[in-house]
């Protein structure tokens, strides 16, 4: 069996006398994987998290019972209306005549519509059936008369609820309404607390009914719905790619200029990252992994770690020729000491993103296998396909006597990087026990303050903010992005709509519906509600939407009906306890047949309660106030709906943060003790090449908190994330002087590993930081936040492995040789 000496020999044959065949054969595999860039799909918005959690689980079967049963499905569009009064006649026109132009374009598929507009018509006159008797009766009465109308909608608590929270009834004004038009549209159903993104049948109607009222010049409605939300979803990934990318490109072409200082060089390190991202790309085609949000991250990422790998094959390489030997031996030299190094550096990156296969959120999965499949690419391109293509090109330019530029390593004894790198060997020298204490110290205060990181998950960390930063408008095309107005929409609608902006809460009831006691129970739970709870009005009783409702609303409309219900109510509250199975039959052989399979099934053993909640209240709030209702049914309840299930994804998320943590320290720990011992038979080199990235961790923690950046869908995996990147650089640090070790003393070979290394670590720090820092150009504030973070904790690796591994190495080498001593 061979040897790992005989793999690295063999790639170095290859790299050096063979460097055209290695370079056909990397051409080849891009070709290749070029064909699988068509087949990349994309996935959007939040639904990708929440489906399959439990509590999305429990919403998909409340939809299921409950659900209408149309042999097409069914979506619904909001316009939102805003007036200076939408109750006074012009207003109400323009609605009912958006109304009718959309009815009447068989293209926008409208089953019905529902508005304040149709109400007050309807009241001046009953009669009217259509659209063109209803404007008739709204443009012939007075404005006394459309008061008097608002007066009496008013005594309904659902007209209330479609109009801002300004509705005065008594002077039949509000500032906004929102009207309800639904569509039959085939392929819309499924349901999901979260948005999907990308085109759809919903999305391409809600679109056209964009266009329709701007034609018909409805300036004061717009439109808001599912579809217009995924199609902001999906653009806002495309905006982002289109933003991020280019940006991270110019950056990382200005330092790799620096770092190269050579235009052949600096050619091969721009073809190298072409590769890298088309083999990863074409590889998520082949899987058939869809393109998301989070994984916007991953091309800024692959450049930053890129820059990384071929600085370091670049600058070793130079540091040989500098000795005077050829090329062919000095990248033998080179790639013979890199590639175990490279090895060391991607196991521990690879193993800090497959630490995020132990998320329950399926995205997060994805991403860390997509960020681990790329980081190996990476290195393969990097660690032998780009020092074939440097052999070759300098052989070439020897023979037809090319100059040579930027010969020079980075970090030389005299440069600027240089002398920084002196100041920890010297305290290596000096006084590596004190020190290590003191950092010893000072993390475990800054890991108590980080424990406080908060965590968080919804809708808005993945939309535009409201309002854009003002440089975006003046972005040329193709970088010009779309106008968004989904973000600015909701935060209307919650400003100024409390029973719409508010988030709700719905029981999912299972039992015996028939006895007595079953709408009693539903009763009773909604007297004097949580604090997050919205009570009705002049009651103590919760807003809730139920089959008692539904029995109280035909009750109202049916005399015989009425009777039946109060012979029914033994305890004279208004709730029937008593023949519940003859008041279930006999509504549901009534017009509120519909209305009431909404809320009962059809075996009469599941009912639906939805509470609503206070708009200022927090997820958690109400989450925890849903708990509370739940444990007062006498039947089975479980709370779901959006809250629920948003809440759900954020304790998930904190699990996921701890969880990869764990399992990438302790395998990161495994992987150096074995590297160490299969390399350098000395495994406890491992601990000291992850003790400087154990305190990067604490620290990250603690700066999370002190900026108030939330473990979040995409930051949660920064923790195990900076477990495999930040070993990189202690990593190069301790590979060489364990090399280095071999032939000096001990503080000669701390001299050499860290004057050696540092200056590639310098150069691939800024790299790395500018690649991935630039995320905070994101659209999103999710990829913002994952940028700024990730760029800090590059920095804070960079700075932990070159400031603190020194003395760690030393206070190592005193043991090892005490212990040899004995």
């Amino acid at each position: 069996m061979a040897s790992y000496e005989d793999v690295i020999e063999r790639i170095d044959h290859l790299v050096g006398e063979r460097p055209g065949t290695v370079i056909i054969a990397f051409l080849l595999v891009t070709a290749l994987l070029t064909a699988g860039l068509g087949n990349v799909s994309t996935e959007s918005g939040t639904s990708q998290f929440t489906s399959g959690s439990p509590a999305q689980e429990a919403l998909n079967d409340v939809d299921r019972v409950f659900g209408q049963s149309f042999s097409e499905d069914v979506a619904s569009t909001q316009l939102i209306q805003r007036d200076q009064n939408v109750l006074a006649k012009p207003a109400l026109l323009r609605l009912l005549r958006a109304e009718e132009e959309l009815a009447s374009r068989e293209s926008l598929r409208v089953q019905s519509a529902s508005s304040v507009a149709d109400t007050v018509a309807l009241l001046i006159d009953p009669q009217a059936d259509t659209y063109a008797e209803k404007i008739d009766a709204v443009e012939g009465a007075t404005p006394a008369q459309i008061d008097a109308a608002v007066r009496r909608a008013a005594e309904s608590p659902g007209f209330a609820s479609s109009l801002s929270d300004d509705f005065n009834s008594q002077a039949a004004s509000a500032s906004a309404t929102v009207a309800v038009v639904t569509h039959q549209v085939p392929g819309a159903g499924g349901s999901s607390a979260g948005t999907s993104g990308g085109s759809s049948p919903v999305s391409t109607i809600q679109q056209r009914v964009e266009t329709t009222l701007d034609r018909q010049g409805a300036r004061d409605i717009t439109v808001f719905g599912s579809g217009i939300l995924s199609a902001e979803f999906a653009n806002v990934i495309m905006d982002s790619l289109l933003i991020v990318v280019p940006a991270a490109a110019l950056l990382i072409l200005v330092f790799l200029v620096f770092s190269y200082r050579d235009p052949f060089d600096l050619l091969l390190g721009v073809v190298s990252l072409v590769m890298a991202i088309i083999w990863t790309f074409g590889f998520m085609g082949v899987a058939g992994i869809p393109f998301s949000q989070m994984l916007i991250a991953v091309p800024p990422l692959l450049l930053a770690v890129g820059i990384d790998f071929g600085i370091h094959a670049v600058n070793r390489y130079r540091e040989e020729r500098t000795e005077g030997h050829g090329v062919v031996e000095s990248m033998e030299i080179a790639t013979d000491q890199l590639l175990v190094a490279f090895f060391i550096v991607t196991g521990t990156t690879v193993l800090g993103f497959l630490a995020n296969l132990t998320s329950s959120l399926g995205p997060i999965r994805d991403f860390g296998v997509v960020a681990a499949i790329g980081i190996t690419f990476t290195v393969l391109i990097f660690g032998i396909f780009l020092p074939a293509a440097k052999v070759y090109t300098d052989l070439w330019r020897e023979r037809n006597g090319i100059r040579q530029f930027g010969t020079q390593p980075l970090g030389g004894e005299g440069s600027l990087t240089g002398k920084f790198l002196g100041y920890p060997v010297l305290i290596a020298r000096k006084a590596p026990y004190v020190f290590l204490i003191v950092m010893v110290l000072s993390t475990t205060v800054v890991a108590g303050y980080g424990t406080g990181v908060s965590t968080s998950f919804n809708q808005e960390d993945f939309l535009p903010p409201e309002d854009t930063p003002a440089w975006l408008d003046d972005l040329p095309e193709p970088f010009a992005p779309h106008e968004y107005q989904v973000t600015g929409t909701l935060n209307y609608l919650e400003d100024n709509f409390n029973s719409i902006g508010g988030s709700s809460v719905t029981m999912y009831v299972r039992g015996p519906l028939r006895q007595d006691y079953a709408l009693e129970s539903m009763h009773h739970a909604a007297y004097d509600p949580p604090g997050s709870f919205i009570t009705e009005d002049d009651s103590r009783y919760a807003d809730t939407q139920s089959i008692v409702g539904v029995i109280d609303s035909y009750a109202d409309q049916n005399a015989e009906f009425r009777a039946l219900v109060a012979r029914n109510d033994i305890d004279d509250d208004g709730v029937p306890d008593d023949n519940l199975g003859l008041i279930y039959d006999r509504l549901l052989d009534s017009p509120y047949h519909d209305q009431a399979r909404q809320y009962i099934s059809h075996d009469q053993r599941g009912a639906k309660v939805v509470y609503s909640a206070e708009s200022s209240a927090t997820q958690a709030e109400v989450v925890a106030d849903a708990e509370v209702v739940e444990d007062r049914y006498r039947l089975t309840a479980t709370a779901t709906g959006q809250a629920v299930v948003f809440e759900y994804i954020t304790d998930s998320i904190l699990d996921s943060a701890l969880t990869s943590l764990a399992v990438a320290l302790l395998l990161t720990a495994l992987f150096l003790l074995f590297c160490y011992w299969l390399f350098e038979r000395r495994p406890t080199l491992g601990l000291v090449n992850l003790f400087p990235i154990v305190l990067t961790v604490a620290f990250i923690a603690a700066t999370m908190r002190y900026f108030d950046i939330p473990l979040n869908a995409l930051t949660a995996t920064i923790l195990s994330i900076s477990i495999g990147l930040g070993v990189d650089y202690s990593a190069h640090i301790v590979h060489r002087f364990g090399d280095e070790y071999r032939k000096r003393d001990l503080y000669d070979a701390i001299e050499v590993a860290v004057r050696g290394t540092g200056g590639s670590l310098t150069g691939s720090m800024l790299t790395t930081v500018t690649g991935i820092g630039v995320l905070v150009l994101a659209i999103t504030p999710i990829l913002g936040q994952f940028g700024a973070v990730t760029g800090l904790s590059i920095l804070l690796s960079y700075l932990m492995s070159v400031i603190v591994t020194p003395s760690a190495m030393a206070v190592w080498g005193h043991a090892v040789e005490r212990y040899e001593a004995t």
